[in-house]
């Protein structure tokens, strides 16, 4: 076992060395002669122990998704020749490759209506077709939720090289960044049939990367890791967000306790029951988010309709590992700034789905001044930005 441990760390390190002769623009022809048995005896695990050791080196994400891109494609045969043995549907894993299956029909249904377009580029008919296509591709959004806040938390609790899923997380963002792009153009009266074609191009070169990746290195490692029943047990929060393509049929266990706690806790201003802090919490009109002195994620409300989708997977999680790492660091300098007493307050709006939200960050002290954490509350405010004058009467009827 110690000796290929010892080969898996020789690989890794020459991976490494592969990778940045590939950033630097090196001659690849040489490169792939000059590596051939290395290429040829990396195995899946090794690509995830590489992609942990290149993010912990802070290469720019752009940087860093060009040479990973490129030094996969030198991997490609090899990988693909590794076992694999896919799981049933009905498994957890399972499913989410199901559900690739079925996005693989769809994207290949479109093809040919791309070809046409090519030849007529002014046929709306066949634009609005397209259309209604590019918007069934883009129900993989609730995919990449469930895999961003659903699976890669239980990930991060059994792998200590994690670090590649922020680097999927940032395509996956590309993706649907691309899928945004392409259904403004197919919707635009200025069509731009060079822009769609290059959006197209990297949208199904980025989707078939993310499942190449997915099914031949990422989930064999988490079968391989994670206990099975552990990962079925990611079915019932999946399926509150919902799957794109395939629902499966399951039987949710019952997990409240037969005598809930009745006990009051002492708010000092008030008692009120565990039960009625909880609906307090989830009437208010805004989402909230509590991360703790540790920077793990301790609570959040579930109002009716949230702005921002959350699953009780993100509970203990870092909170470095709940963003994307194009905004990451907006969310360290805000702790950090928190910590150390600088700021007390951070507050961002941005335009989203037609509304207008209001996104603040407060900090949190004791009555020692000892830091305690941060809360983040989330706000949807078109209606208050319309407010005008007064209203001090009852209008119901």
């Amino acid at each position: 076992m110690s000796e290929f441990t010892n080969h898996k760390e020789t690989r890794v390190k020459q991976l490494v060395e592969l990778f940045n002769g590939i950033l630097k623009g090196e001659n690849l022809g040489q490169l792939v002669v000059e590596n051939k048995q290395l290429i040829e005896s990396t195995v899946p695990a090794d690509v995830i122990s590489v992609v942990d050791r290149l993010v912990l080196l802070k290469i720019p994400m752009d940087d860093l998704k060009r040479g990973i891109n490129k030094l996969l494609n030198l991997l490609y045969k090899t990988i693909s020749e590794c076992p694999y043995y896919p799981l049933a549907k009905e498994s957890f894993i399972g499913c989410l490759v199901e559900n690739n299956r079925i996005l693989d029909e769809h994207l290949q249904e479109i093809r040919p209506f791309i070809r046409e377009i090519n030849k007529s580029p002014k046929n709306e008919e066949l634009r609005n077709l397209l259309k209604s296509k590019f918007l069934e591709i883009e129900k993989l959004s609730n995919y990449y939720l469930i895999k961003e806040n659903i699976l890669f938390p239980v990930i991060e609790k059994y792998e200590p090289e994690y670090r590649c899923l922020s680097v999927m997380w940032s395509f996956h963002d590309d993706i649907k960044r691309n899928l945004k792009l392409i259904l403004e153009q197919l919707s635009s009266q200025k069509f731009d049939l060079k822009v769609f074609n290059r959006l197209s191009g990297d949208l199904f070169f980025n989707i078939y990367a993310i499942k190449f990746r997915e099914e031949r290195i990422l989930y064999p490692l988490v079968e391989e890791v994670i206990p099975e029943k552990e990962l079925n047990a990611l079915f019932m929060e999946s399926s509150e967000v919902g799957f794109p393509f395939y629902q499966p049929e399951f039987v949710a266990e019952n997990t409240l306790a037969e005598n809930p706690e009745e006990n009051l806790v002492d708010l000092e201003t008030g008692k009120l029951t565990v039960e009625q802090i909880k609906l307090l919490f989830n009437h208010l009109p805004v989402d909230i988010t509590f991360v703790d002195e540790n920077d793990k994620v301790g609570y959040f409300s579930s109002p009716k309709k949230r702005i921002f989708p959350r699953t009780k997977s993100v509970i203990g999680r870092d909170v470095h590992n709940c963003h994307p790492p194009e905004s990451v660091h907006v969310v360290e300098e805000i702790v950090k700034s928190f910590r150390n007493g600088k700021r007390d307050v951070a507050s961002f709006w941005i335009n989203m789905k037609g509304q207008k939200l209001l996104i603040q960050y407060f900090a949190i002290h004791d009555e020692q001044g000892i830091y305690r954490g941060v809360v983040e509350v989330s706000q949807e405010i078109s209606e208050i930005q319309n407010l005008t004058g007064e209203k001090r009467l009852l209008d119901w009827e």
